[in-house]
């Protein structure tokens, strides 16, 4: 069976491993807009880098009315566990030599000041009651939150009110590093093809029900013939789907939305004093995506730090593409969805644009209110982070990411963004599942996914404390996650 992914970032290098790992007789080609996988979203700048387990991350946990919904949260938390076992496979196998070459331990901490106050505790003592989130503490003590995080309470004076969690088992991943060293072992090991400097243009179904597709590139114009098609390209995702004439395309319009953030080079000493993913609580009217987080970053060696993110409405699909590839990705049926997003949602639009126009003194402003005296201890400059687009489906803004299958299973696709990459492996196995089934049914293919993923069923993970804290343990062990003090007790 030949199958052409579109994409050779986290999502289409993690669906070409699996796919290659599961059913080795599959010819696989990948192609690439840029020069190198990983280098749009999945790239370590581009992004927070957060190995998102809900563990920090307020908007996972939504309030109403002093009720807090954990669902959300106990469901990323198990995909990442999964996540985290198909990447202590690629290391055991060989694939990665390192982990810390791509995965660093990092705590996960939350802090909120005096109005928000009850609403942590309440998340804690719900959050804590679940064995995912068993080793979290919690305080209101000035000085313990201070040996915590630090940067974020030195020059804060003492009369402030505030509260804080912390997880010691979190994560900073850099997903570029990641995604390259799949990508590496996906073509010398497992046979996988990756064309670079490949655009897609577009794609269409031939007379004998195959996909052609479409491209461009420097050597000349090329098609691709594909009897399944997997479209894995973040934003660019949304114009392939309009181009593929399937009937659901019709529900769906990508809504862009920027970013920024500051970021500061440290030492490793530094980094040392703070190794930690300390985020807050999202102005009203803020999408998910700009709640305020400052972060160790790892990248090749080097440590900084991160701050934001500083959310902008940017009508671009992707970075390095202009808004006329946006306009000319748009339908008239889309026309009013945007419509009632901008009506709907006008605070939010109020925001982005607002957002847009911020300069690096409020940027400092900002960061100094998060941790006071920040902008003045290290050398900061602004960076832009990637692009993402969120969804919006029959009129109606979604948050989240979303797989789409043909109904004759000739076409997927990944749309949306947030928990995204952390989530990969989980969600691409799942999209493999409903795209590719007939790759589950062999015995050989059962028990390398046996070997991939020793317990990828989400409900087990969630209500079988046993068994998520034996996988979690051996992968964590694998990974160089050491256990906190308290599970080492």
């Amino acid at each position: 069976m030949n199958v052409i992914i579109i994409g050779a970032g986290i999502m289409g290098t993690t669906f070409a491993t699996l796919a290659k790992e599961l059913a080795p007789e599959l010819d696989i080609t990948i192609l690439e807009r840029l020069d190198g996988p990983g280098a749009g979203n999945s790239w370590v700048f581009n992004n927070a880098g957060t190995g998102h387990e809900a563990n920090c991350e307020l908007n996972y946990t939504p309030v109403d009315e002093e009720v807090i919904s954990v669902e959300k949260a106990v469901k990323i938390h198990a995909q990442f566990n999964v996540a985290k076992q198909f990447w202590a496979y690629l290391i055991q196998k060989g694939a990665i030599k390192d982990p810390k070459s791509f995965i660093n331990q990092t705590k996960h901490c939350t802090i909120v000041s005096e109005p928000s106050i009850q609403e942590l505790k309440l998340r804690f003592n719900e959050m804590s009651s679940h064995h995912f989130f068993e080793q979290m503490r919690y305080s209101e003590d000035f000085d313990e939150i201070k040996s915590w995080i630090p940067y974020t309470m030195e020059e804060r004076p003492r009369h402030e009110k505030m509260a804080a969690t912390v997880i010691e088992t979190g994560t900073d991943v850099n997903f570029g590093a990641l995604t390259e060293q799949m990508a590496e072992h996906a073509v010398n090991d497992l046979g996988v093809k990756i064309e670079y400097g490949t655009h897609v243009k577009r794609v269409h179904r031939s007379p004998a029900g195959s996909w052609l597709v479409e491209t461009q590139r420097r050597g000349g114009d090329r098609q691709y013939k594909a009897d399944v098609l997997f479209v894995g390209a973040g934003g660019g995702a949304f114009p392939i789907l309009k181009k593929s004439h399937l009937p659901f395309a019709r529900r769906f319009t990508g809504f862009p939305v920027g970013g920024r953030f500051l970021q500061a080079p440290i030492s490793a000493e530094q980094a040392e004093q703070y190794r930690a993913k300390t985020y807050g609580k999202a102005k009203v009217g803020a999408p998910p995506m700009s709640v305020p987080h400052l972060d160790l970053r790892v990248a090749d060696g080097q440590y900084y730090l991160l701050f934001g993110p500083f959310a902008s409405f940017k009508p671009v699909l992707e970075r390095g593409r202009g808004f006329l590839d946006y306009v000319r990705a748009m339908r008239l049926h889309d026309i009013p969805g945007l419509l009632n997003v901008a009506l709907e949602h006008f605070p939010l639009v109020k925001y982005l644009v607002s957002e847009t126009f911020k300069g690096e003194k409020s940027m400092f402003e900002e960061l100094d209110s998060f941790a006071p005296g920040m902008s003045k201890k290290f050398n900061w400059k602004a960076v832009e982070a990637g692009q993402r687009v969120q969804i919006i489906r029959d009129g109606d803004l979604q948050m989240g990411t979303e797989i789409l299958v043909s109904n004759d299973k000739t076409y997927g696709t990944l749309l949306g963004a947030s928990p995204g990459a952390s989530v990969s492996p989980e969600v691409m196995l799942r999209c493999l599942e409903q795209l590719l089934p007939s790759i589950f049914n062999s015995e050989e293919a059962g028990k390398k996914k046996k070997e991939i993923f020793p317990e990828d069923n989400l409900d087990t993970l969630a209500k079988n404390p046993e068994r998520y804290r034996e996988i979690r343990d051996t992968v964590n062990e694998r990974l160089g996650i050491k256990k906190s003090a308290s599970q080492q007790d």
